[in-house]
């Protein structure tokens, strides 16, 4: 679903020749698989985009794939997490981050094979982990918390859709990944154990829209509808009247039954409006959007997924959201 690009590939020169004009209706959007983002699909399909009075057109994508259209100018906004909006951003595909979707609530995770029951198990033991993408990050943590580094294990780099079959082969004692991989892997290795989750880190992964800055600039009115329309289907989805089709809407989007797919969202803290608010207030640590992206771009810059530090308060823009 998500991981960190060190390149995003495209035509960055079209999407500097897009700065420079007025983006056309309808504002398009880029979004894919992940609880968080498959959300808007419930606005799609109940129309609420219309009710608000806003012309949107969503366009599905593989995530990574998602971001490189967005730098290349093919997309006004694309989901995608706050720490990738630092590396999109500093390959040229300039963004503002004006809406929290949600932070995930255990869909990301460490896997320890069978005989692996805890992180300091790891000690001396392989870890495959997709190296400078936000599993890492991930793990990095999960070390810290339990008086690790990272030299007290060895990385093996594993791209995440590939971590299941690592797994199970039996070339690494643990896995860093999130859903459905790591669900995939649970399944596939008896016995093998969830040690860590982002559960037990709230906010170290945010998931939010990111807008370019002159759609945002030329159309921050409809991008508040857009806003006003997140909210109606997060309510849709909390609504205990409708949420059975509120889910079922999600999971027909990505194949999965509707019964499976609720425990993809109960990995997923969405946000409500007032759940959303206190995390785009200024704050250190992860329990601000501002904080926790400082630590991605000390991670993206410590692990040269790009080289300078990023300016952060040219990514977010609370405005839209406290306007509500």
């Amino acid at each position: 679903m998500r991981s960190k690009p060190k390149k995003l590939l495209g035509a960055l020169f079209a999407g500097l020749m897009m700065s420079g004009s007025v983006l056309a209706e309808p504002l398009k959007i880029g979004y894919s698989d992940w609880p968080g983002w498959v959300a808007w699909e419930i606005a799609i399909e109940k129309d609420m985009f219309k009710e608000e009075g806003v012309e949107v057109q969503f366009e599905w994508f593989d995530y990574v794939a998602s971001m490189d259209a967005f730098a290349s100018g093919q997309l006004d906004a694309v989901a995608m997490t706050n720490g990738d909006a630092l590396v999109t951003g500093s390959t040229g595909g300039r963004n503002v981050m004006i809406l929290i979707n949600d932070y995930s609530n255990g869909n990301d995770m460490v896997v320890g094979a069978p005989g692996i029951k805890s992180i300091k198990d790891l000690k001396g033991k392989k870890v495959g982990v997709e190296v400078g993408f936000v599993g890492h990050l991930l793990l990095l943590n999960a070390l810290e918390k339990n008086g690790m580094t990272e030299k007290d294990v060895e990385l093996v780099n594993v791209p995440t859709n590939e971590t299941p079959q690592v797994l199970a082969s039996g070339q690494v004692d643990a896995i860093v990944a999130w859903q459905p991989n790591s669900g995939q892997a649970l399944t596939l290795v008896p016995g093998s154990t969830r040690i860590y989750s982002s559960k037990d880190e709230p906010g170290l992964i945010y998931d939010v829209l990111a807008v370019s800055p002159s759609s945002l600039a030329a159309h921050k009115n409809e991008w508040t509808k857009v806003a006003k329309t997140w909210y109606k289907a997060v309510a849709y989805l909390n609504d205990p009247k409708t949420r059975k089709e509120a889910i079922s809407i999600m999971a027909a989007r990505v194949g999965i039954p509707a019964d499976d797919y609720t425990a993809f969202i109960e990995g997923t803290k969405i946000l409500s409006l007032d759940e959303a608010l206190p995390f785009m207030k200024k704050a250190e640590g992860f329990k601000s959007l501002y904080g926790s992206t400082k630590i991605a771009d000390e991670f993206n810059v410590n692990n040269k997924v790009y080289e300078t530090k990023q300016d952060l308060d040219s990514y977010i823009d609370a405005s839209i959201m406290e306007s509500l």
